[in-house]
């Protein structure tokens, strides 16, 4: 087989060993997602193990609120101090869950990393590796997490269940609002706008890099724009419930929908328009 053509096979490889390893990573993020759901009590207690104690005269409905009013059901919750190692686990959570949601979203644009990198290597003009700029995207999106296990261990035993869950209609409706009118806000336009076309990103920002440290850079961004794009759907989960796998799935496929599947704003826009509506119930309802 000519040096050529032998080149050119190991390259196509090269980038269907990106894709199966995107796919192998999203789907480990998501197994382990599912084994926490799943290992969490019955009763609804919290995976962070921080110790929160539910009353025993509480008990749980299929949605992970309380039988009694919500607000009634936090005094029966008697919070403690997360240890280190309870906010590490929380983290971790956290993190697997933003790489199973948000990693396959990403994978047009790593993907077409690999193919302007495949096409560098064939004119003697190597990039660095793909996992540089995928790594730099999944770090942005671990500062999300870190946030994320902050907002948890301050809402724990206040605004939420033991299992997760919003534990006020108040701060669902809040939640729903906030996240219905960032749907309709300019800046969820611009980070959208450089999610869903890698082109423009890659223009905006100057191309790819071919040093480690560039490309790795480079992802980060990207996946700061992301997390402009998402923080407020992801915020929902504090409504729905962290470790509710129907909740998680409904809003990955509604990300990757809205990045991948729809280049215009109509869906953006009727999500929220559906969450202001939601928002507003939850609000109304709490106040009777």
């Amino acid at each position: 087989m000519p040096a050529g053509t032998a080149l050119e096979s190991l390259l196509r490889r090269d980038r269907a060993i990106v894709a199966a390893s995107i796919a192998a990573l999203a789907v480990i993020a998501w197994i382990y997602t599912l084994w926490l759901a799943a290992a969490m009590d019955t009763d609804g207690m919290s995976v962070s193990g921080s110790g929160m104690e539910m009353n025993p005269a509480l008990k749980m409905d299929g949605m992970g609120h309380g039988g009694t009013d919500p607000l009634d059901a936090v005094l029966g919750i008697s919070p403690r101090p997360w240890s280190f190692i309870e906010a590490g686990v929380t983290f971790t959570m956290w993190t697997v869950m933003m790489v199973g949601m948000m990693l396959p979203s990403a994978t047009p644009m790593i993907l077409l990393y690999a193919r302007v990198g495949r096409q560098s290597r064939k004119e003697d003009k190597p990039f660095a590796a793909t996992g540089f700029f995928a790594g730099g995207y999944l770090l942005a999106w671990a500062g999300f997490a870190l946030v994320a296990t902050l907002g948890q261990w301050l809402l724990e035993g206040t605004l939420l269940t033991p299992a997760l869950a919003s534990a006020s209609g108040v701060f669902s409706g809040v939640v729903l609002v906030t996240a219905g009118l960032y749907q309709w806000t300019p800046l969820k336009d611009a980070c959208l706008s450089q999610c869903q076309t890698p082109i423009v990103f890659l223009h905006r920002n100057g191309g790819f890099r071919r040093d480690p440290g560039g490309a790795t850079r480079l992802g980060f961004r990207h996946g700061l724009y992301c997390v402009g794009c998402c923080w407020a759907l992801m915020a929902l989960l504090f409504v729905g419930g962290i470790m509710n796998v129907l909740w998680i799935a409904a809003i990955a496929i509604f990300v990757l929908a809205e990045k991948v599947f729809f280049p215009n704003r109509t869906l953006s826009r009727l999500a929220g328009t559906v969450l202001l509506a939601l928002g507003g119930w939850q609000l109304a309802a709490a106040a009777i």
